[in-house]
């Protein structure tokens, strides 16, 4: 096992890692991700439990099922919206950058203005290594539904258990991300390697995504919801995991033990899941120091793991 553990790591090149980001015939797709077969019958159940929502088929953090997002966060986003599949899409980015990022959000969408600034930050905040982010909208404009939450009543719960077995369940996602990938590389052609990244729920994505045929150099899971010992046995490629406090410890110390490849666990014990994402208070000046240092981190990731 390659296990790297820090809890200060920073940028090592502050030109490669610039975080100066204003607040304001197409081919058959290249994989099929073997962990889809292993899910695609595996039955999503919810129950309520406290008038919470619990999913039962791994552990979800308390957190990601009772937190809200935070908005009134001002942001102008550098990149623009197109069509992949279908899929209303975030791109960023230079368009001729030879590596690109799948960035897959939380439960909570892709219009947050901390999560594309999260994207704009990817794309241009290595000075060395410029990278296209991609956003593909896989909710389908459904994302999670800010009212539910907290899931206080039987409705709210019943509402959100729902959008976990049915737009959020891992198969639907799984599926459809090689005819992104398709897609995309058919309208840039410069790309010539791909890395992910995944928050919350996105984080389940790319551990499963990791494995065997992956289309992916390199990965990075945020916060991440539903961490299992039996995915990381099975990833074959260099990934990082950068829990919350929030995190199970028990789960990602399995984790930790299961992986055999290139690793690194990176905590950030001040802040809540979510933080990278749509439940990050970028107005608080703590959180905002955090959510640079972690992006910068994610940044230094890519460029070590991922040669032009």
């Amino acid at each position: 096992m390659h296990a790297v553990r820090s809890n200060t790591r920073l940028l090592s090149n502050t030109n490669r890692a610039s975080l100066a980001v204003a607040p304001t015939s197409r081919a058959k797709p290249a994989f099929v991700p073997l962990s889809f077969k292993s899910y695609r019958n595996r039955r999503y159940t919810t129950k309520l439990t406290s008038s919470t929502t619990s999913i039962m088929t791994s552990t979800q953090s308390h957190a990601c099922c009772t937190v809200p997002p935070v908005t009134g966060i001002e942001y102008t986003p550098k990149g623009e919206y197109i069509t992949i599949q279908g899929m209303r899409t975030y791109a960023t980015g230079p368009k001729d950058a030879k590596v690109a990022l799948l960035y897959i959000y939380d439960i909570f969408g892709m219009d947050f203005k901390q999560t594309l600034r999260g994207a704009d930050i990817l794309a241009h905040g290595d000075k060395e290594r410029p990278y296209q982010v991609f956003i593909p909208d896989f909710f389908d404009g459904k994302p999670a539904d800010i009212s539910w939450y907290p899931p206080d009543t039987k409705e709210k719960g019943e509402k959100l258990g729902e959008f976990f077995s049915t737009l959020a369940a891992p198969p639907k996602t799984l599926e459809r991300i090689p005819k992104v990938l398709d897609e995309i590389k058919s309208q840039r052609s410069s790309i010539s390697k791909w890395g992910v990244v995944g928050f919350c729920w996105g984080g389940k994505i790319v551990n499963l995504t990791s494995q065997k045929d992956t289309p992916w150099t390199a990965a990075a899971a945020c916060h991440p919801a539903m961490v299992d010992a039996n995915d990381a046995a099975a990833i074959t490629i260099p990934i990082a995991m950068l829990p919350s406090k929030d995190e199970s410890k028990e789960d990602l110390e399995k984790w930790e033990k299961a992986i055999k490849v290139k690793n690194a666990v990176e905590w950030y014990p001040n802040q809540v899941h979510g933080f990278m994402a749509a439940r990050g208070d970028l107005n608080d000046p703590a959180v905002a120091a955090d959510y640079q240092k972690a992006y910068g981190y994610l940044l230094n990731w890519f460029h070590e793991n991922i040669s032009a």
